[in-house]
């Protein structure tokens, strides 16, 4: 990375710790989603506290390269997930499947699923929380919307970077079990190859049924949810629910030592974050 651009990206990073500091709060979290716009897969959220009384000058400089997930790159992402683990005080995940989407719909999922993540954080009254994007009409948590979240606030941007790392490496860790769609590529979203791999082999456990989507379209499917529709084999739909449903983890940093050169995918797997 030249030094040009690695000043621009401390630059941004700042940019987002000093939204939060701004806000005069010593507890800030935030909380965000991945996989919301997905043909398959989870959505993701996770939350993050941060505590800037404790952040110490060593956090933040493992921190230095953290942005909106989504402009980073996947070892980037991979880079981050642990140093925001080492930085944060307290951080939540949850997973919500397929199947239960259908179920619920998607804005409702997602909505629950981000006030869930928050709730689990167990904040209290001296923290701020920011959601990015979304007001969270049943959330019990008081919040406040921030669009752009992602862009803008250094909580939310890093719990952007653990829900992204964790659906991704559950996608990828699915396409051994569902070959064929291409999920180790394009981790469920709509491309040309997954509309393609679609219209090939139809859906699979993983798709989202009640998604509205080109592909569906052709297969027959009016973007409605109707028990037991193209799902050839109920045990494998049982198999992902198992994987899945109800896969909430709540982790006290104190509890979990981390140290920052720790390889990701170690960390993944101590947390089980997207086996469950």
């Amino acid at each position: 990375m030249s030094g040009k651009l690695h000043k621009r990206r401390l630059r941004r990073s700042q940019r987002l710790f000093d939204f939060d500091r701004g806000l005069d709060h010593r507890f800030v979290a935030g909380a965000d989603e991945a996989g919301r716009g997905c043909l398959a897969g989870p959505l993701v959220a996770a939350a993050v506290l941060f505590d800037y009384e404790t952040l110490s000058v060593g956090d933040r400089r493992i921190l230095g390269g953290l942005h909106d997930s989504k402009q980073m790159t996947e070892d980037a992402r991979l880079e981050m997930f642990p140093c925001v683990m080492r930085a944060a005080s307290r951080v939540s995940i949850v997973i919500r499947s397929a199947p239960g989407i259908d179920r619920r719909g998607l804005h409702v999922t997602n909505c629950e699923a981000l006030g869930d993540a928050l709730a689990r954080l167990e904040p209290g009254p001296e923290a701020i929380c920011l959601v990015d994007g979304f007001r969270l009409p049943r959330c019990q948590v008081p919040h406040r919307r921030v669009v752009g979240g992602d862009r803008t606030s250094a909580a939310i941007a890093a719990a952007s970077v653990l829900a992204k790392v964790t659906r991704d490496r559950y996608m990828r860790e699915a396409a051994e079990r569902h070959p064929g769609w291409g999920f180790e590529e394009h981790v469920g979203y709509s491309t040309p190859e997954h509309r393609a791999a679609i219209d090939r082999l139809g859906i699979s456990p993983l798709h989202r049924r009640s998604f509205a989507s080109v592909a569906y379209t052709q297969l027959g499917l009016d973007g409605s949810y109707e028990d037991g529709e193209l799902i050839q084999d109920e045990d494998l739909l049982e198999d992902e629910l198992d994987h899945l449903e109800g896969s909430d983890q709540v982790l006290e940093i104190d509890d979990f030592v981390l140290r920052a050169e720790d390889d990701a995918e170690g960390v993944a797997a101590d947390l089980g974050v997207a086996r469950h």
